[in-house]
């Protein structure tokens, strides 16, 4: 009896955090901002891999996000992918086009400095994040395509993001390695994911087990606010000293990748649903992971600034993902709202 009441009240804390991402990202942010050595526990280092890599409690929290969503994904999932293979090829190319050349076109146009521009590309190249399904849930979005896409450009994450990082930031004056970046995405991102998937493939059907997924995103919110935590704990006195540039160009890779992936749902006759899925996907970057390549991978050393952007782009998409979602429903409501006096006043 105990232990059901302790889980139900779990899952409640769960749902609300879930509900709350951007006010808990922003306000561990903010208690960091002014009690730095608070959150100084995530950037501990446990060991280095045999690459060179940090392997600190941030790559640990990373895993366990990760986890969280390999938990939610079935073979039913997989199967959607292959019967979706042009809608997940469009997410897919629009993932690892708009956002990488996004960041690159940007860092030019603000003529950023090297390590920041660097963040910013980073931060492009990486996979989606694990918060944009839940973003698509909330704003009647296609779920399933969301998953979908989220999946996929994780497991091409690996060997695209090192690629377009090389490819994107040889210009500037550090020298990007593909293999630490492709070890380091294998350790946080592709085995946490697989081992999650296997758990669920072999335990969902239990209810003990279906209980405890329940509590899974909320652990995910509260990962994510501890790398924001970490990275501004950090980095955080650096936040206002490296001038608004850093917010403008945020915003805009973030707000532009938002209408650049609607406009390339558009492109190919998607519907509203997958329209708003695909653009939430391509604008909300694993901006995460991003943080912990800068500022555990090897080749990032020299450029520490780099985290910084990587940290405001982390809250960022979680608040600005969460006011996009918020927009869409009301569109919704407000269009449902006026059918309804419509119709009555059609029958009056």
């Amino acid at each position: 009896m105990l232990r059901r009441l302790t889980m139900k009240a779990l899952q409640k804390v769960s749902k609300f955090l879930s509900d709350y991402t951007s006010i808990v990202v922003i306000a561990i942010a903010v208690v960091t901002f002014l009690v730095p050595n608070l959150m100084a526990w995530v950037n501990q280092m446990l060991f280095v891999d045999p690459v060179s890599n940090k392997f600190t409690c941030q790559s640990i929290i990373i895993g366990i996000i990760m986890f969280s969503m390999g938990l939610t994904l079935t073979t039913q999932d997989f199967k959607i992918l292959a019967q979706r293979p042009f809608d997940i090829c469009v997410g897919a190319i629009a993932q690892y086009l708009i956002m990488p050349f996004l960041a690159f076109g940007i860092s030019k146009a603000l003529n950023l400095p090297d390590g920041i521009a660097l963040g910013l590309i980073l931060v492009g190249c990486c996979p989606g994040g694990v918060s944009s399904n839940i973003m698509s849930y909330l704003c009647g979005g296609d779920v399933a395509f969301s998953v979908g896409m989220t999946t996929v450009s994780t497991l091409l994450s690996p060997f695209m993001t090192p690629l377009l990082v090389s490819l994107l930031a040889s210009g500037t004056h550090v020298s990007i390695k593909a293999l630490p970046m492709f070890v380091s995405i294998i350790e946080t991102v592709i085995f946490p994911v697989a081992v999650g998937f296997l758990l669920n493939y072999l335990l969902g059907k239990k209810k003990a087990f279906a209980e405890a997924q329940k509590v899974m995103p909320g652990i995910a919110v509260l990962g994510l606010a501890f790398v924001v935590g970490g990275v501004v704990s950090s980095q955080g006195s650096k936040f206002f000293t490296s001038g608004v540039v850093i917010f403008a160009a945020v915003l805009l890779h973030n707000g532009l990748g938002y209408l650049l992936g609607y406009g390339a749902g558009k492109l190919v006759g998607m519907d509203t649903a997958k329209k708003r899925t695909i653009s939430i996907e391509v604008g909300m970057q694993n901006a995460g992971l991003a943080t912990n390549l800068a500022t555990t991978t090897a080749q990032f050393a020299s450029t520490p600034e780099s985290a910084i952007i990587c940290a405001v782009s982390c809250t960022w998409h979680s608040i600005s993902g969460t006011l996009l979602a918020g927009a869409f429903a009301l569109k919704d409501k407000m269009a449902a709202k006026k059918a309804e006096e419509a119709a009555e006043t059609k029958t009056a």
